[in-house]
C-alpha cells in the first residue's frame, strides 16, 4: 500500500509503498472494529454519577400534615420524589461501565482501523518531527501544509520535549505515543501524521504484537 512521505516542514511529498501494513477485503474486521471502539469509550466513562433516594435524602420524617381534613392531597414525607428536594425515582448509581475484549479481537480491530485510515488516504507519514521546533509556529506551519482543515493527531515514538511543548497549544492538534496508539485513536481523527520511526513501531504491533 502506498503512503505519502512528507518532508519535516511538510513542503516536500513523494510516495513510497509499505508492505507491512494490513490490506483487508470485504467487511471483515468491521465489527470487531465498532465492538473495539465502543468498549475503549465505555473503559473512559468514571461512573460516579449518583443520586439520592427518598430513604438517603435528609430530612422528611415527620408527616407535613395530618392525613384527612385539609382539602390537600394526603402526604407522608417532604422529601417524596413528587416533592421540590425529594428523593430521585431510579437515578443514576455508580457502576462500572467496563467491557472485555480479547486479544484477537483487539488486534483484528486495530488492523482494520490502520488499512480504512490508509486506503482513505487520510494516514500520513513525516521523514521526522524537527528535532528542535521551540516555536509553536514551526509545528503549526508544517501541520497546516500537510492537513489544513480538521482535528490532526501527531504520532511520534517516542516525542521529545521539545515537540510536545510546541504543539501542546494548537486547539486542532494531538499527540500519541506509537506505543499507546489504540483503535479508537486511528477512528476519531480526521488526519493521522505520523513518523517514519512511528509507522514501524504501529506496523510491528498490526503483525502481532500489543494492540490497543
Amino acid at each position: 500500500m502506498k503512503l505519502t512521505i512528507f518532508s519535516s516542514d511538510g513542503t516536500t511529498s513523494r510516495e513510497q509503498d509499505f508492505d507491512g501494513l494490513p490490506v483487508f477485503e470485504g467487511d471483515k474486521g468491521r465489527q470487531a472494529l465498532k465492538e473495539v471502539i465502543v468498549a475503549i469509550r465505555a473503559n473512559n466513562r468514571q461512573g460516579t454519577h449518583s443520586t439520592k433516594t427518598r430513604g438517603e435524602v435528609r430530612g422528611g420524617g415527620k408527616k407535613p400534615w395530618k392525613q384527612k381534613g385539609t382539602g390537600r392531597a394526603r402526604a407522608g414525607s417532604t422529601r417524596s420524589p413528587l416533592w421540590g428536594g425529594g428523593g430521585v425515582v431510579f437515578g443514576p448509581k455508580p457502576r462500572d461501565y467496563s467491557k472485555k475484549i480479547n486479544g484477537q479481537v483487539k488486534a483484528l480491530a486495530f488492523s482494520r482501523a490502520l488499512f480504512e485510515r490508509a486506503s482513505a488516504g487520510e494516514l500520513a507519514v513525516i521523514e521526522g518531527f524537527a528535532s528542535s521546533p521551540t516555536k509553536t509556529k514551526v509545528v503549526n506551519q508544517m501541520v497546516g501544509r500537510i492537513a489544513p482543515k480538521g482535528r490532526v493527531l501527531l504520532v511520534d515514538a517516542p516525542f521529545t520535549a521539545e515537540a510536545t511543548r510546541a504543539a501542546r497549544n494548537l486547539n486542532r492538534v494531538y499527540l500519541q505515543e506509537a506505543s499507546q496508539l489504540n483503535t479508537l485513536d486511528l477512528a476519531q481523527y480526521r488526519k493521522i501524521i505520523v513518523s517514519s520511526k512511528a509507522l514501524e513501531t504501529i506496523i510491528a504491533r498490526a503483525k502481532g504484537d500489543n494492540h490497543g
